[in-house]
């Protein structure tokens, strides 16, 4: 059953503080605009700052959306839902601002020793109303880790920038890639407005370490469980006809003891 609140609870609080991922929705406010809705799963980047302020760190990605968005309207909708555990949807609305990369909000709140790479403005969101309904039909999914290859694509860029002299845009480096896919967004609403001209240094600490490996279902595993599930419907199947046949054949009299 679905229920408001004027604030964060204090449960649904910890509930989010231990999920590994969360939607954003916005949208423009013209009737031909188009409607986004991004996932967003790197960790330690959402914040709870109290039950009526929360922030994100937004991370350099080919669209600009929810920052165009929140520029011209404000409006935000953030969405959990439990994957593993007791079913759960909580839908956090509220009214957005954005601090890019570079200025002092930004820093205040990302400083460099907490920046990850790519990151391209802090998403400050002041929640006026939270939802939570029954989420009986998200299925269950066992978390593994979280992947790396964003992190690692906008760190090579950066290291282009911080390669480069700081009055010169390098055509491999992160802002270059803002000034190419971030200034605006599909319907044409501005996007980045200062952080490809920040003279702030891109720097953050990021460990690359091994790579996430996900396993891979081999052409043998595969095979065999081919093999098992299609022995299982045969069997399935065989227990049901073993058992409705004799009671067709009795009922047509064409099934027990002739004289």
């Amino acid at each position: 059953m679905a229920k408001y609140y004027d604030e964060i609870p204090e449960s649904l609080i910890e509930w989010v503080r231990k999920q590994h991922m969360f939607w954003v929705a916005s949208a423009p406010l013209g009737p031909g605009g188009h409607v986004n809705v991004s996932p967003k799963g790197t960790a330690d980047c959402f914040h709870v700052v109290n039950s009526h302020r929360v922030w994100y760190e937004d991370l350099t990605g080919s669209g600009v959306e929810t920052i165009s968005h929140i520029r011209e309207n404000g409006r935000i909708t953030i969405l959990f839902h439990s994957f593993e555990g007791p079913p759960r949807i909580l839908r956090l609305y509220g009214t957005g601002t954005v601090y890019e990369y570079g200025t002092q909000e930004y820093e205040s709140l990302i400083p460099p020793e907490t920046r990850k790479p790519g990151s391209r403005a802090a998403i400050v969101i002041d929640v006026y109303q939270c939802l939570t309904s029954c989420g009986y039909a998200v299925p269950i999914y066992d978390f593994v880790t979280h992947r790396t290859q964003l992190l690692r694509s906008s760190d090579m860029k950066e290291s282009h920038d911080r390669a480069t002299v700081s009055t010169v845009i390098n055509p491999k480096g992160l802002r270059a890639y803002w000034i190419r896919q971030n200034l605006s967004s599909v319907d044409g609403l501005p996007g980045l407005l200062t952080a490809p001209d920040s003279k702030a240094t891109c720097s953050s600490v990021f460990d690359k370490g091994p790579r996430p490996k996900l396993h891979r279902l081999s052409s043998r595993d595969a095979g065999v469980l081919g093999t098992g599930t299609t022995l299982a419907i045969g069997c399935a199947i065989g227990a049901l006809v073993a058992t409705a046949l004799p009671r067709i054949l009795s009922v047509t009299g064409n099934f027990g003891t002739r004289t």
